[in-house]
Order: structure tokens, then C-alpha cells, then sequence
């Protein structure tokens, strides 16, 4: 249930996004285009939705380390004040950096049972690597080390940056067919009804591609895992990663934070199920590992 949760929120988050902003621009006049007497201007109509489709998206970015500490309630470390206990993840994540040639990221701890970390942040310079009470208090060291690598090798291989420019297109080119589609509704009707038309079939396609189009973003999401764990592998070593997957594994009927669905992307694991998986944002365990062991 908890799965189904977080795909709900990933889904409803995308939509109400394309939601406001057809109608936001619907409602302030041409709906960001001109329409012409020949047609649309397609110029015109692919630049508005290059731009409200993308916008969102780096702004969502720009905000990501923020909004996951706040809505993760996480602990920035600092070296000065930090526990023992801190003091040890702190390093690890330090070394591993090192290794990585990455610049050092901040490095926090959430409080939750579920057995979870995650990386985000708008650029490599400006990162965060986060992990839960639950993970350090039930993973041994070598498992610690391979989760840290994973997050590492996202941050070290731009994904935040990437699925931030994939969601991007995909809103953009859901905004241009519903756009296309929209125009050649409402000239099928009679001209008293085209406006309501257009406003309505917009809306509801935005909606609709909205939801494939998240497809599509989970589809990469999923390849960028595996490279995140090849990565983690380098870093650390395979039994290392392997080892953290295996653990995950075998914890996977633990809770999961609700507070975390919308940074669930860049997290070590989530859960997977039936049609839903097409939605999930990380393969199977199962997958995962079997795709180090034939690591070459």
C-alpha cells in the first residue's frame, strides 16, 4: 500500500503541475499561442511549451536539496559538532568524494524507521547525501559503504540534472500534443462552443499525457539506477554494493517514510508491483543484482 502511495504522489505531483499551468494559461487569454487564420503558429506554440514545460522542472531542481530537508527532516552534519556516529558517516562520505573527484556534499541523517538514503541538489558542487536512522542502525559497515557509493555515483553522474531535463521534455511535448489536438477539437465543433472545447479537451489531455509521460521518466529513472550501482561498485567494490542491495532486500517489507515520495527517485530502493511497475522509479532488487554479478 505504501508503494501505491508513492506513485500516487508521483503522479499527482506532475499533474496538478501541467493542471495549473493550462489553466493559468488557458484562462489568461490565447493560451500561449497565436492562432492564425491558416492554422496554428507552431513557432510560436513549440517555444511556449519548451518554456512552461521546462521551467517548472528546473525550479522544482533549484529547490530539491531545500524542500528534502525540510520535508526529510535532515540533520546536516557538522564536523565541528558531530557524534562519534556522525563523525563516522561523515568520513565515509568524505573518502568516497575523494575518490569520486566529486567536491565534498553536505551529509545529513533523517530520522525513520524505513531503510533508505538518498542524493539530491540542483549541481555536483551543490549536493546532499542523506541516509535514515533506519539504514544505520540496521546495516553493517561494508553495507553503509555501498549505499554511500550509490548516492555518490548519482551525484557524480549528473542525474538529478538529468531526469530534471527528461521531465522537462516529456511536459513540454505533452503540452504541444494536447495543444495540437485541442485546436483541431474545437475547430470540429460549432464556433460558440470552441472556446469551452479547447480549455477542456487541453486540460484533461494535459492530464492524461502527463501520466504516460511519467512512464517514461520512471523508464530512465530505472536505467540510471543500474549505472548508479555500477558506480557504487567502483567506489566501493561489488560485494560492497551487492551486499547493501542484498540486505535491502531482505528488509523490503520494512515501512516505508511517507515524507520521502517526492524525492523517491534518487533514493537506494523502492518497492515494485504488478502494472504499477511501470511507474516505479528503481527496477527490482533482484535486477539490480544480477546485473553487478555479471558485472565484468
Amino acid at each position: 500500500m505504501t508503494w501505491i502511495k508513492r506513485i500516487g504522489f508521483f503522479l499527482l505531483t506532475n499533474i496538478l503541475i501541467m493542471t495549473t499551468i493550462s489553466i493559468v494559461t488557458t484562462l489568461m487569454g490565447s493560451m500561449g499561442f497565436s492562432i492564425r487564420a491558416f492554422g496554428l503558429d507552431l513557432t510560436q506554440l513549440i517555444v511556449f511549451c519548451l518554456m512552461w514545460g521546462m521551467a517548472g522542472s528546473f525550479i522544482s531542481l533549484l529547490l530539491s536539496k531545500m524542500m528534502a530537508k525540510w520535508t526529510m527532516g535532515v540533520k546536516v552534519i557538522d564536523p565541528k559538532q558531530a557524534s562519534a556516529h556522525e563523525m563516522d558517516v561523515y568520513r565515509r562520505v568524505q573518502s568516497l568524494a575523494q575518490r569520486a573527484h566529486l567536491p565534498m556534499p553536505e551529509v545529513g541523517i533523517y530520522e525513520s524507521p524505513e531503510v533508505n538514503a538518498f542524493a539530491t541538489g540542483p549541481s555536483k558542487s551543490s549536493a546532499l547525501v542523506a541516509v535514515s536512522t533506519g539504514l544505520l542502525n540496521r546495516m553493517n559497515t561494508q553495507e553503509l559503504e555501498g549505499v554511500l557509493a550509490h548516492e555518490l555515483s548519482h551525484v557524480a553522474n549528473g542525474d538529478m540534472v538529468t531526469l530534471t531535463l527528461i521531465q522537462g521534455v516529456v511536459n513540454s511535448f505533452a503540452m504541444f500534443i494536447s495543444r495540437i489536438i485541442a485546436y483541431v477539437a474545437a475547430n470540429a465543433v460549432k464556433e460558440e462552443m470552441a472556446h469551452i472545447v479547447r480549455i477542456v479537451v487541453t486540460i484533461a489531455l494535459d492530464i492524461v499525457f502527463s501520466i504516460l509521460g511519467s512512464m517514461a521518466v520512471a523508464y530512465f529513472s530505472r536505467q540510471r539506477e543500474f549505472r548508479a550501482d555500477a558506480g557504487g561498485a567502483k567506489l566501493a567494490g561489488r560485494e560492497s554494493m551487492i551486499s547493501a542491495l542484498e540486505s535491502l532486500r531482505q528488509m523490503v517489507e520494512m515501512p516505508e517514510d511517507p515524507r520521502g515520495e517526492a524525492i523517491a527517485s534518487f533514493k537506494i530502493s523502492s518497492k515494485k508491483g504488478g502494472f504499477l511497475s511501470l511507474f516505479a522509479t528503481h527496477p527490482a532488487l533482484e535486477d539490480r543484482i544480477l546485473a553487478l554479478k555479471q558485472m565484468r
